[in-house]
């Protein structure tokens, strides 16, 4: 989850990545971080910086609202 308990934040950045082609390491690199922070995110274990959600939505060419959000996200098969 995040730091703060109460304020999760949910993503969708393993799909955006998947379908990108990306593999953790090329987006971690891509975004300026450790390639476990990436794997963090996805699990929904860490929530991001803007700056680091900002730079993500970036490099997966997606709008910072289409991968974060305060609401769970249904993930997709």
């Amino acid at each position: 989850m995040s730091r703060n308990p109460e304020d999760p934040v949910y993503n969708r950045i393993e799909a955006a990545r998947l379908a990108k082609g990306l593999t953790r390491q090329e987006l971690a690199d891509k975004a300026g971080v450790h390639y476990q922070t990436i794997g963090y995110l996805e699990r929904e274990e860490y929530s991001p910086s803007l700056v680091l959600a900002l730079r993500i939505s970036k490099v997966l060419d997606q709008e910072v609202s289409g991968l974060f959000s305060l609401s769970p996200i249904r993930k997709e098969k």
